[in-house]
């Protein structure tokens, strides 16, 4: 659960990064930031442009021309010039005309295939923005599984510093046993060469923490050398021990609600469409035509005014064009829109498995997880005590180093059995509650 004082503490100020980073604030970052879904973005908008070309291919098309064209004839004594249903002849050997118009076409049936082409593109537009809903959450799961993983690595090292004080002031209590006579020089150097093995473990526990708080800058975008002020919550039994969903629950809701379970689906419909699509070209093409032009030329008695009035025309028309033999393009075509549209049920219904793999694995773990972590506390606690036994037996010469040793390892496995288990439950659990629909909280 979050904390109530993380709402103060967590401040951010305009047009610059947060001065403290929660959970939430890397996400809301992440969501902004991430270079992948950047690209998703820039993907789901280009589908819109495809779907604003599917609308236009409805309306009829409008062009212009002008063409100008200048003949030379240097041998000719005489230039024939033809202006429309007018032969006259002239001595300039150079002869000039041009043409002008303005023709429409307008597609009025053609099967079907640009309704259905228009429903497809609106279907990927669809399926674009889904890509960016299922890369977002894909962050949102990567991020709070390294949030987490830094979370561990911090406690982590708490527990590997605590552990070296012990061993420090242990080592000053075996010097002064030395100095006294009571344990031997080889008792003495097994203690100070724990000292230095304790000092090596927090070194690497350091290292580890800081590699999960680079892979979160990464995450984020953020250049490594960005120092970040990171929130760690301390979470308690509550937020290990919660209450499990059931899986069928779960699966359930997130069938209804992951983006690609919605993605799979929309994408059999598009392969639907795509199949009606390639039947269009089964299926005859009808076209209107319009048109209208001028004409002009030298050489005449006519002004470029009266020409282009003289010469307008315009004209109507209508074309039909059946398909009847075309090497087997549309049956091919057919064949291979059915055979995908099979993929897509098939890429559909492996999604949905692993949706319920992934859900039945998240719940086996964080069961398994609170298991163990109850298991590992009381553990704990009776080596914790038997450690302090141990420990005043040494003190009083009673037991001796290797024994002391042996039972401070077990005391170091079972804290890290602990802290194991419990982050492994947290983090399970939030992972569960996400595919429910529920924000992920620490």
């Amino acid at each position: 659960m979050r904390l109530a004082a993380q709402n103060d503490s967590i401040t951010q100020q305009p047009g610059s990064l947060p001065v403290q980073w929660d959970l939430q604030a890397c996400i809301d970052y992440a969501l902004q930031q991430n270079i992948t879904l950047r690209k998703n973005r820039l993907s789901a908008e280009s589908a819109g442009v495809d779907v604003k070309t599917a609308k236009a291919a409805l309306f009829p098309s409008l062009s212009a021309s002008v063409s100008q064209r200048v003949v030379n004839r240097p041998n000719s004594e005489t230039n024939t010039i033809i202006d429309g249903d007018n032969i006259t002849s002239s001595q300039s050997k150079t002869s000039y005309n041009g043409s002008y118009g303005i023709d429409a076409n307008w597609t009025l049936y053609n099967g079907g295939k640009r309704l259905n082409t228009l429903k497809q593109q609106r279907l990927n537009n669809r399926i674009a923005e889904l890509n960016i809903s299922q890369s977002e959450n894909s962050i949102e799961e990567s991020i709070a599984q390294t949030y987490v993983q830094i979370l561990y690595a911090a406690e982590t090292v708490k527990v590997n510093e605590s552990t070296l004080e012990v061993s420090q002031a242990e080592c000053e209590r075996a010097r002064a046993l030395f100095d006294a006579g009571s344990i031997a020089k080889s008792d003495l150097a097994q203690l100070e060469a724990q000292v230095s093995t304790d000092k090596y473990q927090l070194v690497t526990a350091q290292a580890t923490l800081q590699d999960y708080k680079l892979q979160l800058k990464q995450l984020l975008e953020l250049d490594g050398e960005e120092e970040m002020n990171l929130y760690l919550p301390s979470l308690d039994n509550e937020n290990v021990l919660a209450p499990l969903p059931a899986k069928l629950d779960v699966y359930r809701a997130a069938l209804s609600l992951r983006p690609e379970i919605e993605a799979g689906k929309l994408d059999v419909q598009a392969a639907d469409l795509d199949i009606k699509i390639a039947r269009a070209g089964y299926m005859p093409t009808l076209s209107l035509t319009a048109g209208i032009g001028t004409n002009h030329a030298n050489g005449n008695d006519f002004t470029f005014g009266e020409q282009v009035k003289s010469n307008w025309n315009n004209s109507l028309g209508f074309s039909i064009s059946v398909p009847i033999f075309n090497n087997r393009q549309t049956k091919s075509a057919v064949q291979k829109a059915k055979l995908q549209k099979q993929t897509s049920e098939l890429n559909l219904l492996d999604e949905q498995k692993t949706l319920y793999k992934t859900i039945e694995s998240l719940w086996l773990d964080a069961n398994s997880a609170q298991q163990r972590y109850a298991a590992a506390v009381e553990k704990l606690k009776s080596t914790q005590t038997s450690y302090d036994l141990i420990q005043e037996q040494f003190n009083l010469g009673m037991k001796n180093t290797v024994e002391l040793l042996t039972e401070k390892s077990n005391l170091l496995n079972a804290r890290q059995e602990t802290l194991q288990a419990k982050y492994m439950a947290i983090l399970n659990t939030q992972l569960l509650k996400f595919y429910q629909g529920e924000k992920i909280e620490l």
